[in-house]
């Protein structure tokens, strides 16, 4: 008999799997996982750089430890606009591929709240842009972080630091952590921190810095080196100056210089150590036009970080655009990236300081503030009405702004104005402008329930109890109080949420809509499903949906929860007769998308409590497709890890892998 040889060759280009064997039986080929994300969240530097040879040696010393697996600590402390921002950004630009796992920034001042930073909320920041999904409880995500971080070697940029305990929290496992701060640290050298302080420029590299822009032509040496000592020898002073006489060729360097010398011996408008810069953003400010300090002004008023052409056109800034292209030009705003929203800025510290003195006297600035949280409370309210119809006690307001085509754009506006949105509702809180106050906790209950801000949600809820108590509005205590015992629930302060229900339910006398009382029943609901009392929970929620009986979202929420109650109670076939009813209702003509995508996900486990593994799968499967089109992560990553466990159940490895693949794609 013969036998015929046969040849396997390969031959070209091959971008994939290949396979070559005399007998192959049965071949898995599993997909190649994705690489980790890599963050590059650092800016790039603006421009020319001087005179820092000994921070750019102490920084590749840190480096050189990072390199071996350990932990490298630089600290740079120094005045506002000194230019330590500027320092590590040109560091980070020059030695990029020497962080092969990326660079990480964070602007703590944006996490600052009453003091105390938001520590969860920014380590759910970095959890996720190293591709990991933060842990729901706050306190694991310390323990997570330090895991993450223990075999990758990234740069974290911690900027606005005030104290030492707030680096010490934040610190990985290894990499280089580069700090600046406005405040000395010497504390940090406890955890091995190499502590610098930046100094002004000398009069030789501050003038070799003004020379890079204007070239060797303009102005003698001694008008340099009086211009910068002038400008205290800041680089932001010099660029805001700077600028003005890039901008301006028939403006000579003597005539700002002796404008500056006029200047000595007046009132400083600035503070403390930053107290020699008011003469010289008084001259950047005298030179804008118009509508270039009508924008100055409302950045000294608005209580925020950020401002955008939008905010500037409904505080009544004309020309918004002009206007903002024109402190862009002179260095007092910043640009802030956000990835598919309108172009935000940002003001230095400084100049933020600067720009509030100027305002502080201005006629009119009480009510240019009411238009900015005017403008907010508006914008947070269409936001909140293009995420689906839920319980609402204030009328629809927004009235000329521009509203929101979809969910996820509602969301994603929301969390990039989460930082000026809360400070809106602290300055309305300060003015005593109570209505304002409550109908913004109302509207941003959505962004601190769905991204979980339960930090941001305490404290402005506080703030909006009060507000309601003095609006005279039961009903708005009641539905502040219910949102704070949410906020408690979830963090598992569960007596802290019982004790709210039970001062809001002093109130239930006072309030005509049974739809308010409903979120009581609500929140007791889930207090009892905590505690493993099912039977009880299943008794709150039915009383919950039948309080909101005519509301159709109303009811629809109610069974969802019941369904979770009657599966807790070991009655899943009454669940998935309830969430049949639920999802038909959600399905009519007027679509509850908001419910639609939550609702697969209990009848996922409704299945699976009844053995009906392949039928829970479909379900999970769904409610990830769905939640993570309407970029409701945390949902999604409840589906993925239900459909790993069904995997497991099934001894599907290839299942479980691939859910796990798309897992950590999420969380990236």
């Amino acid at each position: 008999m013969e036998h015929h040889r046969v040849a396997n060759t390969v031959s070209g280009t091959v971008g994939g799997h290949v396979v070559q064997a005399e007998n192959i039986g049965s071949v898995h080929i599993h997909p190649r996982p994705e690489p980790p994300p890599r963050p590059h969240q650092v800016r790039s530097p603006y421009g020319p750089f001087v005179n820092r040879e000994p921070e750019f040696a102490a920084l590749s010393a840190a480096l050189g430890r990072v390199e071996t697996g350990g932990l490298g600590i630089v600290v740079f402390t120094g005045l506002g606009g000194v230019g330590k921002t500027e320092l590590i950004a040109k560091f980070t630009e020059e030695h990029r591929a020497r962080f092969p796992d990326g660079d990480l920034y964070a602007d703590l001042q944006a996490y600052r709240h009453q003091g105390g930073v938001d520590l969860p909320a920014l380590l759910a920041g970095f959890l996720r842009a190293l591709g990991t999904e933060p842990p729901a409880v706050e306190a694991e995500r310390f323990t997570t972080f330090r895991t993450v971080t223990a075999e990758r070697r990234c740069l974290f940029f911690l900027d606005n630091v005030e104290h030492a305990a707030e680096v010490r929290a934040l610190l990985p496992s290894c990499g280089l952590v580069v700090v600046a701060s406005r405040r000395r640290l010497p504390a940090l050298r406890t955890v091995g921190a190499e502590v610098r302080q930046l100094g002004p420029l000398s009069a030789t590299a501050g003038a070799d810095l003004v020379r890079a822009w204007l070239g060797s032509e303009r102005g003698t040496d001694g008008e340099l080196a009086a211009l910068v000592e002038l400008c205290g020898g800041l680089p932001l002073a010099l660029n805001a100056v700077g600028s003005q006489l890039l901008d301006r060729d028939n403006l000579p360097l003597g005539r700002v210089v002796a404008e500056l010398h006029d200047r000595e011996g007046r009132v400083a408008v600035l503070h403390d150590e930053e107290s020699d810069l008011g003469p010289t953003y008084d001259l950047v400010y005298e030179r804008l036009s118009p509508q270039g300090r009508a924008l100055y002004h409302l950045i000294g008023v608005h209580p925020g970080p950020f401002v955008s052409a939008e905010l500037a056109r409904a505080a009544g800034v004309e020309q918004a655009g002009a206007a903002l292209t024109e402190l862009r030009a002179v260095h007092l705003l910043d640009e802030v990236v956000d990835d598919g929203l309108d172009d935000r800025f940002r003001a230095h510290d400084v100049v933020r300081l600067h720009a509030y003195d100027r305002t502080r006297e201005l006629p009119g600035r009480v009510e240019l503030l009411a238009r900015v949280v005017a403008y907010f409370r508006g914008r947070a309210s269409l936001a909140d009405r293009a995420m689906g119809a839920r319980l609402r006690l204030q009328d629809p307001s927004g009235e000329g702004l521009p509203g929101f085509a979809s969910y996820p754009e509602a969301l994603e506006w929301l969390q990039a104005e989460r930082a000026n949105l809360r400070a809106a509702v602290e300055a309305a809180a300060k003015q005593k402008w109570h209505g304002e106050v409550w109908r913004l906790c109302e509207s941003l209950w959505p962004l601190y329930h769905g991204r979980k801000h339960y930090q941001d949600l305490i404290a402005t809820h506080r703030l909006g109890v009060t507000s309601a108590q003095w609006d005279n509005r039961p009903d708005a205590v009641v539905r502040m109080r219910n949102q704070l015992a949410r906020a408690h629930f979830e963090r598992k302060e569960y007596a802290l949420a019982a004790e709210q229900l039970e001062v809001a339910s002093e109130l239930v006398p006072l309030v005509t809509d049974q739809r308010v009382v409903g979120v009581l029943y609500e929140t007791d609901g889930l207090l009892c499903l905590a505690d493993g009392r099912s039977a009880r929970a299943a008794e709150r929620f039915a009383l919950a949906r039948e309080a909101n009986r005519g509301d159709r979202h109303g009811e629809i929420v109610q069974s969802y929860n019941l369904a979770q109650a009657l599966i807790a109670d070991d009655r899943p076939e009454q669940a998935l007769a309830v969430l049949d009813e639920a999802t038909a209702r959600a399905e009519e003509p007027e679509r509850d998308t908001a419910m639609l995508v939550k609702l697969p996900l209990v009848r996922a486990r409704a299945y699976r409590a009844l053995g009906r593994l392949d039928l829970a799968v479909a379900q999970a499967e769904e409610c990830a497709r769905l939640a993570s089109g309407q970029r409701e992560y945390a949902k999604a990553a409840q589906a993925y890890t239900l459909l790993v466990a069904l995997a497991e159940e099934l001894e599907d490895a290839e299942l479980a892998e691939h859910t796990r693949e798309r897992l950590r794609q999420l969380r990236g």
